[in-house]
């Protein structure tokens, strides 16, 4: 742990403050290694097992980074692994930071800005999601092709660093179209049924209730969860180029009456994670 940065939960962060606590991070990280990573990945609950595709060179938890504590979240490893996937150099975060967790918005998005500034351009983000298009059943992959952001929350709030990235960015094509489709050619290659929808972000950490998930179906979204759009919104607005697949583990609240878990998340991302790993191996390798 850095001494000159230790870890505040909490603690708000301008963009504008960003690259003074990213260069530490870049620092630290290639104090251990000089791989420069082609592309980045954010692996969610449960789906940390692709991990085991890549070829891993180096290895480093979050509390080894300044100013990032080890990750809490169930299901989350918390580490940085730099090697090689599918033959291309890329970087793995292997679990996030939350909202829920008490993390503002300008630190969950610290790992895809520093996964940008080591030679990122391109970033795919995976998540654990509950179905909001009664047509999702458990274990529907949804490739991310449009988001609502609803947490109240946004990791642009205060001043600006347009060395990074503009006051205003557009968000018309934050989930890149290009990538989309070809997220969808490799599941056509590896014979993995891919759907396509709008992914709705809230805080969490409790499930949404049965009001909340007609209220998400009316608004447009095809499936719900409490990551990844402030993502997506920091990597795009620092220029990387952005996809993900969302793995609906469960029906949404008063779909089907059941109650909803953690444990029914994980032990649902455990059976998929290998057919998302496929289609994530795929695409990697044919970029």
């Amino acid at each position: 742990m850095s001494a000159a940065r230790a870890f505040e939960l909490g603690r708000e962060i301008s963009p504008a403050e960003q690259a003074s606590h990213l260069g530490e991070l870049v620092a630290a990280v290639r104090a251990r290694t000089a791989l420069e990573p082609r592309v980045g990945l954010v692996l969610g609950s449960g789906l940390g097992g692709l991990a085991d595709e890549m070829q891993v060179e180096m290895a480093i938890p979050f509390g080894d980074l300044p100013g990032w504590p080890p990750a809490t979240a169930p299901g989350h490893a918390g580490r940085l692994l730099f090697g090689r996937l599918a033959g291309v150099p890329a970087v793995i975060q292997q679990g996030r930071f939350h909202l829920y967790e008490g993390h503002s918005a300008g630190f969950v998005v610290q790992p895809v800005l520093l996964m940008g500034l080591l030679g990122a351009g391109i970033v795919v983000l995976t998540n654990a999601a509950g179905g909001v298009n009664p047509a999702f059943g458990a274990g529907t992959l949804m490739v991310i092709h449009d988001h609502l952001n609803l947490t109240g929350r946004h990791p642009l709030i205060g001043s600006n660093d347009p060395a990074i990235g503009e006051r205003f960015p557009d968000m018309t094509r934050v989930w890149d179209p290009d990538l989309g489709a070809r997220l969808l050619t490799a599941s056509e290659v590896e014979n993995v049924p891919l759907a396509s929808g709008v992914y709705a972000c809230l805080t969490g950490p409790s499930y949404e209730t049965p009001a909340e998930v007609r209220m998400l179906a009316t608004l447009g979204a095809d499936a719900v969860g409490m990551s990844t759009v402030p993502e997506a919104i920091a990597a795009h607005w620092a220029g990387m180029r952005v996809c993900g697949i969302s793995l609906v583990t469960n029906p949404g609240a008063g779909i089907t009456g059941a109650q909803l878990s953690h444990a029914e998340v994980l032990a649902a991302a455990d059976a998929a994670g290998p057919r998302l790993a496929r289609v994530i191996a795929r695409f990697v390798a044919e970029l």
